[in-house]
C-alpha cells in the first residue's frame, strides 16, 4: 500500500507509524502491531502502530522523527508501506517464559530487536519478566552480556578503572568523589552514569546541575584526554543501547532481575574497555539485598567476571539507611561539592565510604600498596587536589564551579518535618524517603528533595526537625506530606 507522509513533528523514542483506522484495518493490522515502511531507494524500517481519526486521511501516514530522520523523508513524500510479521525473537522470549533456557544467538537475537526497535514495549516487558522469574543461569548471564556490548558501540580507549553501585541507597552519591581523587593520580577514569530509575537522583542527574552530560564518544575522548576522566551519561552514548531500553520497561514494572542487574553493570564496563572494576553491594533491610544476597550477587560477579576476563573486585557495604545528607539531584550536588571543599558541615559518612572505594581502586590500579589505599585517597582530598580535578572536569564538559549558590538554588517552597516524640532515630527506609522525595519532584525538578537532620542511632526530641522538604509547588509539598504519612519512613523509639 502506498501512503502519503504527513509531519506532525512527532518524537516518540522509537519508530512510529500512525494511520486512519480504515487504512489500518485494510492492511489488517492492529494498534502496537508492526508495518515495515520502505521509499523508493532507501532502506526500509520496520514500526509501531499506532491508529488516530480525525488529524489524517486514508491515504495519509504520519510518521515519528526517528523514522524521518532515518529514511530522510519530506512532507507528501509516498512511502510503501506493509505489515510486517513478528521478529523469531518473540518465540525465544515465550521459551523464556517457559522457564527454557536460552541459547547466546537466541538471547543476541532478542538483543538486536531490541536495539532495531523491532520488539515493541509488551514484548520487552515478558522478556523481562521471563528473566524475573526464571532467573538465568551463569552462562545465560555472560550471554546476555556478551549480546548487549555485541549490539552497542565501543568507548575505544583503554582506561584504567571503573566503579559501580548496584544502587537502592538514597543519597550514596560516591562517583563524583572517586573520580576527582581517582584521576588526581593520573588514573583514567571515564565514568559513564545513569539517570534515576526508581530513585531521586542518579548521578548523571547530580552533574548535570553543573554541567553538561550528554556528548559524542568523541567528544568524550577530548574531555578524557584533557582531565583523565568524565562524568557522562551513559544513555546518550549508545553503550549497551539493550539494556538502556531494558530498564525503562523495568522502571515501570518496578523489577530489577539479578541477571540483568549483573548483566548491565558489567556490560557498560566492558563497553568502555575498564581494566579494574569495583563493584559496590550496598545491603541491609531496606537496601535492594539482604546481607546473605550480597554474598551470593558478589560470587555471581566473580564468576561472570571469570568467564568474560574482566578484573573484577567487589565490596559489601552497609546499606541499611540513606547516606549523606541530601536526596535529589541539587541536594546531592551540595553533598559532594561540601566533600571536595572540605566544609565543615559536609556529610561525613558519604565521605568516609568514598574515601574507603576510592582506596580500594587506588590499591586494585597499583597507585597504592595493599592496606594504604584510603590515606592516599585522604591526602589528596585534605590536599585540594580532587576539588581543583572535579573543576576540570567540570569546566571541560561545559560547566563551571563559579556562582553555586545560583546554580544549586534549591525550590522556592520547603517545610520541616518535626519529630512527633522523642526518642532515638531506629530506622530510615531507603525506599520510602526516596518515594517522598520524588513525590516532590525529584528528579525531574532539580531543585527539589529531601534534606535528612538525621541519621540512625541519633537522639531526638520531641518538635525537633527530621528532614526539610523542598518543592516548587504547593502541590508537590502535598504530595510529598502525603506519601510521607502514608511510609512513615523515619522511625523513632
Amino acid at each position: 500500500m502506498l501512503l502519503k507522509v504527513k509531519f506532525l513533528n512527532l518524537f516518540a523514542g522509537r519508530p512510529v507509524a500512525i494511520m486512519h483506522s480504515r487504512t489500518a484495518k485494510k492492511l489488517a493490522v492492529y494498534v502496537n502491531e508492526r508495518v515495515r515502511i520502505k521509499k523508493k531507494g532507501n532502506n526500509d524500517i520496520v514500526a509501531i502502530v499506532d491508529i488516530a481519526t480525525g488529524i489524517l486521511h486514508e491515504d495519509e501516514i504520519a510518521l515519528s522523527g526517528e523514522i524521518i530522520q532515518e529514511l530522510g523523508l519530506r512532507e507528501n513524500d509516498v512511502v510503501e508501506i506493509s505489515a510486517a510479521p513478528k521478529p523469531k525473537s518473540v518465540e525465544y522470549i515465550n521459551e523464556k517464559l517457559n522457564d527454557k533456557k536460552l541459547s547466546y544467538e537466541k538471547i543476541l537475537s532478542i538483543m538486536e530487536d531490541i536495539v532495531d526497535n523491532s520488539l515493541t514495549e509488551a514484548e520487552i516487558a515478558y522478556f523481562v519478566s521471563g528473566v524475573h522469574i526464571n532467573g538465568m543461569d551463569i552462562e545465560e548471564t555472560v550471554d546476555l552480556t556478551r549480546a548487549m556490548v555485541k549490539t552497542g558501540k565501543i568507548l575505544g580507549i583503554r582506561c584504567s578503572v571503573d566503579k559501580h553501585s548496584i544502587g537502592g541507597v538514597p543519597g550514596n552519591r560516591t562517583t563524583p568523589i572517586i573520580v576527582s581523587i581517582c584521576c588526581s593520580t593520573g588514573l583514567i577514569m571515564p565514568k559513564t552514569s545513569s539517570r534515576a530509575i526508581t530513585s531521586a537522583a542518579g548521578t548523571a542527574d547530580v552533574i548535570e546541575c553543573l554541567a553538561e552530560v550528554e556528548f559524542s564518544i568523541e567528544k568524550i575522548k577530548s574531555i578524557i584526554k584533557k582531565t583523565n576522566g568524565c562524568l557522562v551519561w551513559g544513555g546518550a552514548l549508545g553503550l549497551a543501547p539493550a539494556d538502556d531500553k531494558i530498564i525503562q520497561v523495568e522502571r515501570l514494572l518496578s523489577i530489577d532481575s539479578d541477571a540483568q542487574l549483573l548483566a548491565s553493570i558489567l556490560a557498560k564496563k566492558m563497553a568502555v574497555n575498564a581494566s579494574h572494576i569495583l563493584i559496590d553491594i550496598p545491603f541491609g533491610e531496606n537496601a535492594k539485598v539482604t546481607k546473605q544476597g550480597a554474598i551470593e550477587l558478589a560470587k555471581k560477579f566473580k564468576k561472570i567476571a571469570r568467564k568474560l576476563k574482566l578484573n573484577v573486585e567487589t565490596v559489601l557495604t552497609d546499606g541499611k539507611e540513606p547516606i549523606g545528607n541530601g536526596i535529589g539531584p541539587v541536594l546531592e550536588a551540595k553533598d559532594v561539592i561540601s566533600i571536595l571543599k572540605n566544609d565543615k558541615n559536609r556529610p561525613l559518612d558519604l565521605e568516609k565510604k568514598s574515601i574507603m572505594l576510592a582506596g580500594k581502586i587506588l590499591e586494585m590500579a597499583g597507585k597504592a600498596k595493599k592496606g594504604r589505599g584510603e590515606k592516599l585517597a585522604l591526602e589528596i582530598l585534605n590536599s585540594g587536589k580532587a576539588y581543583q580535578k572535579f573543576r576540570q572536569i567540570i569546566e571541560a564538559q561545559n560547566g563551571s564551579l563559579k556562582n553555586l549558590d545560583k546554580k544549586l538554588k534549591l525550590a522556592r517552597l520547603s517545610r520541616d518535618i518535626p519529630a512527633a516524640k522523642a526518642g532515638t532515630v531506629i530506622e530510615i527506609n531507603n525506599k520510602a524517603i526516596s518515594a517522598v522525595a520524588r513525590a516532590a519532584g525529584c528528579p525531574a525538578e532539580k531543585q527539589a528533595g529531601v534534606y535528612l537532620n538525621v541519621h540512625n542511632g541519633y537522639n531526638v526530641k520531641k518538635g525537633q526537625p527530621l528532614m526539610r522538604i523542598y518543592a516548587e509547588t504547593e502541590e508537590k509539598i502535598d504530595f510529598a506530606l502525603e506519601a510521607l504519612k502514608n511510609l512513615n519512613p523515619i522511625k523513632i523509639q
